[in-house]
């Protein structure tokens, strides 16, 4: 099984978040996810001031094999993206929990991280694919 990492919050389409830092969160895709597609060869990311809706499309990325939507795990705004992504997709595959995460979201109510999966729910929802 992929790495998956205690500290972080999941949702069952494979996006991972960050704690929260005054207000904003980090969200990246998992390494189940980036293995499952494969190389990335190009991802389209959310604009700076783009409001966001939970479980709702907000980033694309396409691989090899095909593209995916990235879906927001909360509500709120994007407040910054990852530049380096533009030129350098496969940051996502090389670490997916580091230099490859995508943009963050200043949340509109912090309870609703309290809706998404830990690290032992997440890794059921990834082992039953």
């Amino acid at each position: 099984m992929s790495e998956i990492p205690t500290d972080l919050r999941y949702c069952g389409t494979h996006e991972w978040v960050s704690g929260v830092e005054d207000g904003v969160v980090t969200v990246g895709i998992t390494d189940h996810a980036q293995e499952q597609l494969g190389d990335l060869v190009f991802v389209e990311l959310p604009e700076v001031g783009t409001p966001v809706e939970a479980e709702a499309e907000c980033a694309v990325v396409e691989s090899v094999k095909a593209a995916s939507d990235i879906y927001s795990p909360v509500d709120g705004e994007v407040v910054e993206v990852n530049e380096a992504l533009a030129d350098s997709p496969e940051l996502i595959n090389d670490d997916p929990y580091g230099d490859g995460w995508m943009f963050k979201i200043r949340v509109a109510d912090e309870t609703d991280l309290d809706n998404l999966l830990d690290a032992d729910g997440y890794r059921e929802v990834a082992e039953a694919e």
